[in-house]
């Protein structure tokens, strides 16, 4: 497992200072974006060495505010815990930090790729040291200081590293619409919890959402500044807007063939018995379930709730316990609705948001299987 050590005043190498100093401009460090472990991202503002007049102070802050935004709070997590794993190293090799040096760097992804990182740890997969060096240049260039990713000493190791540990990816289970109506029957009748649930799992699958957008959805339009989207409901169906990494988009969910399958149904229901007209759709109901709090839920919320459902339904029972719980997460609903919906490919990349149909095959788990027989067609 990775080691998550923050760069703090006792753990940080002899002689750094609190704000990493290379050779370019020194840095802010925005206290609004912290790590799991405390640690803050860096902004590209440089200090000045006189206090900034007030109204150059709040431009200041808001540009901080829009760094932040610039990139998801699982990312900037992401990003914060690998720089510390990345600066804890450095701090047991007695190697600095700054300036950037890709033979430092191209050390470290080896000692990642060959279970070296940390004492005793596990080597990590190609997904992750790539991600890895992503948090890692992403710093440098916030720092002032970029790291050059096409040095022959980053470069020619990594593509090493992925000749040879390069594994095929482990894709989550497809939840298939048999399995969506179990999962769906678990679920507490009558509850408010109940309800909840079963929009989120129905939203999730006609949309093809991901857990973020699901959770992130508000009642209407700019009614959160946490908010990432809102639904409007129509007489077809339901029209969600949504904000992605590539900007604003719309899903389109019609209504289903039945009450007890329609998303719209039950989107409306669960407003109504949760008298929820403003703010986040999903939120923790507490009480014994009687009550709905006004936070919004965690996107992990979803994934949990997919796994519980899918283990309680018996979904893929062929499997041991431990098999079915790793298999099923938040993207299987985005695969169930790419692998069963029978339709032309491009409708299911509109509605999954993919920018290629390569992109939108690859959540396609059984639908194309043998369904063109090469060996018959070539007479054989």
């Amino acid at each position: 497992m990775a080691e998550n050590t923050a760069q703090t005043d006792e753990n940080r190498p002899p002689g750094r200072s609190a704000s990493p100093q290379g050779s370019g401009a020194p840095v802010i460090v925005s206290n609004a974006a912290p790590s799991a472990e405390g640690a803050a991202l860096p902004t590209p503002l440089p200090e000045e060495s006189a206090p900034l007049p007030a109204h150059l102070e709040r431009l200041a802050g808001r540009a901080r505010d829009y760094v932040e935004a610039s990139s998801s709070a699982n990312t900037r997590r992401a990003y914060a815990s690998d720089w510390a794993h990345f600066a804890s190293w450095c701090r047991r090799q007695g190697l600095e930090l700054m300036p950037p040096t890709p033979q430092v760097v191209g050390l470290y992804i080896t000692a990642c790729a060959s279970s070296g990182a940390i004492p005793g740890g596990k080597a990590n997969s190609v997904s992750t040291i790539e991600r890895r060096l992503s948090a890692i240049t992403w710093n440098y260039a916030q720092r002032g200081t970029p790291l050059d990713r096409k040095d022959r000493h980053i470069a020619t190791v990594l593509a090493g590293i992925r000749n040879t540990h390069a594994a095929p990816p482990r894709q989550k289970e497809a939840v298939l619409p048999e399995d969506l109506i179990a999962m769906l029957e678990v679920l507490e009748r009558g509850t408010l919890r109940g309800l909840r649930d079963r929009v989120m799992l129905l939203l999730g699958f006609a949309g093809g959402l991901r857990r973020s957008e699901i959770v992130g959805l508000d009642c209407g339009r700019d009614q959160t500044e946490d908010g990432r989207g809102w639904v409007e409901i129509l007489d077809k169906g339901l029209l969600v807007t949504l904000r992605g990494k590539t900007g604003w988009r719309e899903v389109e969910i019609g209504r289903g063939s039945s009450d007890a399958t329609c998303p719209v149904v039950a989107l409306t229901t669960w407003l109504k018995l949760a008298r929820i007209s403003h703010g986040p759709l999903f939120r923790r109901v507490t009480g014994r379930g009687k009550d709905v709090g006004t936070e919004r839920l965690n996107d992990r919320e979803v994934a949990r709730l997919v796994k519980r459902t899918a283990l309680a339904a018996g979904v893929r029972g062929d499997l041991t316990e431990g098999e079915r719980e790793a298999k099923f997460a938040g993207h299987s609903l985005r695969a169930g609705l790419a692998s069963s919906a029978e339709v032309d490919e491009r409708h299911v990349q509109k509605q999954l948001g993919h920018a290629s149909a390569e992109m939108t095959r690859r959540y396609q788990r059984r639908r194309d299987r043998f369904r063109v027989n090469l060996t018959k067609a070539a007479g054989l």
